[in-house]
């Protein structure tokens, strides 16, 4: 709890101290302009949509990695993690590098009228790249540690393997989707370095918060900078409560069935 307390609580009470100096006026003046809320807008639901997204795709991207053996197998289990260790600053560079009108990817897309560099598809593909290996890392070992017996009774029992999958298997892997999903989301909330590069940070368009909240800090607008940042803790900490209770539920309905 020392330990808990000194990396993240005291941080986190000092945000929220400071935010306690700033009258009511100042702090909603800084959280509720028309672009604040676009950012916000933004943030979160770019978060979300990535994060969902990654839901199904690491699913499956996990079931392959441990049902299948295949060539190349242990190079794209590692491949997997590369987001963990590549600099966010990096991620963004080549991700707007590939997804620009002259890039290896844009230039395939743009005759279809599809632009992501600096749109908000461009802010949606960052947190797809760095979201991915949360939810493949939650679930592959569930997925793995599966009693293979169980699977063999439902088809004994003439159950088809979509019905097995969806009434057997998914079940005991909500937990751990919604774990991957929680974390997944939180991560894309507070992303900065790979988003800025590919996201253009157009006012009202593809700007995200945290972006605001540096430019603010760069300003010397530190009331601004805290009503923002706490707005992010606040909404962030309902919002993963939620998932967890969520979480939570599944799990004691799966063990309770």
């Amino acid at each position: 709890m020392s330990y808990l307390s000194l990396v993240v609580l005291v941080p986190l009470s000092a945000i929220v101290l400071k935010s306690l100096s700033i009258d009511w006026h100042t702090f909603w003046g800084a959280i509720g302009t028309s672009r604040v809320l676009a950012a916000c807008k933004l943030t979160f639901g770019a978060a979300f949509l990535a994060a969902l997204a990654n839901t199904f795709s690491g699913l499956l991207l996990a079931w392959v990695l441990s049902r299948y053996r295949f060539p190349g197998r242990r190079l794209l289990d590692a491949l997997v993690d590369l987001p963990f260790a590549l600099p966010t600053a990096v991620a963004g560079i080549a991700l707007a590098g590939l997804y620009a009108s002259d890039g290896w990817i844009g230039r395939l897309l743009q005759p279809l009228g599809i632009q992501v560099a600096y749109t908000r598809l461009g802010v949606c593909v960052a947190l797809l790249f760095i979201g991915l290996p949360f939810v493949v890392r939650a679930v592959q070992p569930v997925i793995e540690d599966l009693d293979h017996s169980v699977e063999e009774s439902a088809a004994c029992l003439g159950a088809t393997r979509g019905y097995t999958f969806r009434r057997v298997i998914l079940p005991a892997l909500l937990p751990a989707l919604a774990s991957g999903f929680a974390m997944a989301f939180a991560r894309g909330i507070g992303e900065y370095g790979s988003v800025i590069f590919i996201a253009g940070n157009i006012p009202k368009v593809s700007e995200i918060v945290p972006l605001l909240i540096v430019a603010r800090l760069e300003q010397f607008d530190y009331a601004g900078a805290t009503a923002l940042a706490v707005t992010m803790l606040t909404v962030s900490f309902l919002l993963l409560l939620a998932i967890n209770a969520l979480q939570d539920w599944n799990r004691r309905r799966y063990v309770r069935n």
